[in-house]
């Protein structure tokens, strides 16, 4: 699978051993920044990811920030993005089986390396249910992503 990951400064720190940890996993992987440890706008960084995964280079994403929450607000206001901040394991599988979320943003500052590696294992692991209450569900939050 192709992967996009981003971090903000405060979860730049982790990120790269989630990034080799990843590729270990056999999957590729396009890190869009933070490249150090200098305050940035996880805006920037969620727009990056963001359009990564809507122009078709990455099938998934991860946001590592302080808390998960920020980068998810911000991936959250692209168009065709559903992130989900995840800080256990059911919830990042369980996040992609019924709501086909796209983006897994975690936090630095609340998970270890430890977990941060269990969740993404889950959440790449993760395929979108075929049954037809999530598939509906789904349809309808793109129909609001639309303004329909």
């Amino acid at each position: 699978m192709k992967l996009v990951i981003g971090s903000d400064h405060a979860g730049f720190p982790m990120k790269a051993d989630l990034v080799a940890f990843v590729k270990g996993l056999g999957h590729e992987v396009e890190d869009v920044g933070s490249f150090d440890p200098a305050p940035v706008d996880f805006p920037d960084i969620a727009r990056k990811v963001a359009a990564a995964i809507t122009s078709g280079k990455a099938e998934r994403g991860l946001m590592v920030c302080g808390t998960g929450v920020g980068a998810s607000i911000g991936a959250n206001k692209m168009k065709g993005i559903r992130a989900a901040v995840c800080h256990d394991v059911h919830s990042a599988h369980q996040c992609v089986e019924h709501d086909d979320v796209n983006v897994m943003c975690i936090g630095a500052q609340i998970v270890g390396p430890w977990l941060a590696k269990d969740l993404i294992a889950a959440y790449l692991a993760a395929e979108f249910s075929t049954a037809e209450e999530f598939r509906r569900r789904v349809a309808k939050l793109a129909d609001m992503d639309a303004g329909r």
